[in-house]
């Protein structure tokens, strides 16, 4: 995630940051996860999270596993989206 910034916070940097990702994507095989690591990000806000986690999650569902969450803003987030329904978030 560093490498789309440290502070990811606007859902169309979101959005950019999942097209710019997405032709990595082609090269996952069918039974490979999708890690997610949130070192070195400072501030993760839902907007942002909605639209690169949706996507993934929509496309690669279980598969998509969070690493390094401890993160007070990552944790804020993702706790969130959790209590709206939005997704049950496989972290490790």
């Amino acid at each position: 995630m560093e490498k789309f910034g440290t502070t990811l916070i606007s859902r169309q940097a979101g959005k950019e940051a999942l097209a710019a990702f997405t032709p990595v994507l082609g090269e996952v095989r069918e039974d490979e996860k999708i890690e997610v690591d949130f070192r070195g990000v400072n501030t993760f806000s839902p907007s942002w999270a909605d639209e690169f986690l949706r996507g993934l999650i929509d496309r690669y569902g279980k598969r998509v596993i969070l690493l390094h969450t401890e993160n007070p803003s990552v944790d804020a987030t993702l706790s969130f989206l959790e209590s709206i329904g939005y997704a049950k978030f496989t972290i490790e």
